[in-house]
């Protein structure tokens, strides 16, 4: 999956799997669900469409959930069948019915739900959050809003609302709450953001996402903490396949992997700060159209939206910006910097631009070959910042403490090690602000996601 590693210890974890099988089978053979998909050779899936779940991106499928299941797929050896579902009730049935081995919803377990279908092993846990639109006023008790709760109709939201404004009765015609399947999750925080509907329920993970998009998303009240989220199953069948999803996620979890994917999706966008992302968005389509062919000009094999969502960080977008350090410019570039790559006026915009692309390619191409994307542009990020010098020093120190220094995620978390005296002094460029760098890079990834989003959307 993500090393050669990696993929050779899924393989003899289907040695032992299929070996188990195998050895557990009396003569006439004992056919189990998992069986049968390993004999069908391919599991068929269910799924909803979402960033937090699946969607065709420019690079193909993408999705947390489509990672993990794509990675289920090749722990077992067969192919991944998936079926993206516009109704979620729809899906559901398809599972009851026996037209899916498994349905990956990226939603979460209630009590009404463990009642139809089994279950794999919790691999997230998940809050469920009343959102209203900020600026406007805020509910304080559930049972006394103004206008009716939307919710995408068959998910958790929808039962756990149920449960909790109708404990005696299933809610008939009510104005209080209304399921929809005309709208998927995010649609329905779209809708909140721009006025359309005043309150919906989501997850922490779906809201995170939506938030960088739409900052006047707000929270009114956490409905539910620690929600599980899982994979569902048949009810009535055996527990092959739920052994196997328990020795899957085992090791995932055991070879960091899990870690990894839910820190590509998710780790950059826990911390949310409402006015940050406001002025970035505002920026991005005031402001960013006057250097856009600037950096698509000199980004080369860059994104150009990744070199913008930089110079934000650096500068944003102020030209003439200038740092109590002295750097300076679009890019901040130290005069060092700048007489490496002929910029001779840093508060020139052309100059900057070509100056700050050409020096973190150089970075990037100095990152070890064997570190793969997007590690090793994080990493050059970082490198950026506080110099390359200092990114070894964190390195090093990772390997000192047992993790992988060619994992972003491990790195990270030993970067702010760099401005602490017992540790700092261990290294060979001794102290560096690498608390600082951790966020610079974070920030960095957070305008991204932001930029791919209003590009799309044509807004920049």
């Amino acid at each position: 999956m993500q090393s050669q590693d990696y993929k050779k210890r899924l393989k003899i974890q289907i040695i032992i799997l299929l070996s188990i099988l195998i050895s557990s089978c009396t003569v006439p053979s004992v056919t189990t669900a998992l069986s049968t998909l390993l004999e069908r050779e391919s599991i068929r899936v269910g799924t909803v469409y979402g960033a937090a779940t699946f969607y065709n991106g420019a690079d193909g499928p993408q999705g947390f959930e489509y990672e993990l299941l794509a990675g289920f797929a090749d722990y077992l050896g067969v192919t991944l069948d998936l079926y993206p579902f516009y109704s979620y009730e729809d899906m559901l049935q398809q599972l009851e019915e026996g037209n899916l081995d498994i349905v990956a919803t990226g939603d979460a377990v209630t009590p009404s739900l463990k009642r139809r279908f089994n279950y794999g092993p919790a691999y997230q846990e998940v809050e469920q959050q009343l959102v209203f639109r900020a600026g406007t006023s805020r509910p304080r008790e559930l049972n006394a809003l103004d206008h009716p709760i939307v919710v995408v109709s068959g998910s958790s939201q929808s039962q756990l609302l149920a449960a909790l404004l109708f404990p005696n009765a299933e809610p008939v015609n009510s104005k209080t709450l209304i399921a929809t399947e005309d709208s998927d999750f995010e649609e329905l925080l779209q809708q909140v953001a721009i006025g359309d509907i005043t309150y919906t329920v989501a997850d922490s993970n779906r809201l995170a996402l939506q938030r960088r998009r739409y900052p006047d998303l707000a929270v009114a009240m956490t409905l539910h903490e620690a929600m599980p989220m899982a994979w569902a199953l048949p009810l009535n069948q055996d527990d092959s396949v739920k052994a196997a999803l328990i020795e899957y996620f085992g090791t995932v979890h055991q070879s960091g992997w899990f870690t990894v994917l839910e820190d590509k999706y998710f780790g950059h966008i826990r911390q949310f700060d409402y006015v940050d992302s406001r002025a970035f968005n505002q920026s991005a389509e005031a402001t960013l159209g006057k250097y856009k062919p600037l950096f698509q000009q000199f980004s080369g094999e860059l994104d150009w939206r990744l070199l913008a969502a930089m110079s934000y960080q650096e500068s944003h977008w102020e030209p003439d910006a200038v740092s109590h350090t002295g750097v300076r410019g679009l890019m901040m570039l130290t005069l060092d910097t700048a007489g490496d790559w002929n910029v001779e006026d840093r508060t020139d915009p052309e100059q900057s631009i070509r100056g700050g692309s050409r020096y973190f390619a150089s970075l990037l191409n100095r990152i070890p070959a064997r570190i793969g994307e997007p590690d090793r542009t994080w990493m050059a990020m970082a490198a950026y910042n506080i110099g390359m010098g200092h990114l070894e020093d964190a390195r090093v120190l990772t390997e000192r403490q047992g993790g992988n220094p060619d994992l972003w995620v491990d790195v990270k978390r030993r970067l702010p090690q760099l401005r602490q005296k017992k540790y700092y002094r261990t290294t060979r460029y001794g102290y560096a602000r690498g608390d600082e760098a951790l966020q610079y890079v974070e920030n960095i990834r957070r305008y991204y996601d932001s930029l791919v989003w209003l590009d799309q959307q044509g807004k920049i």
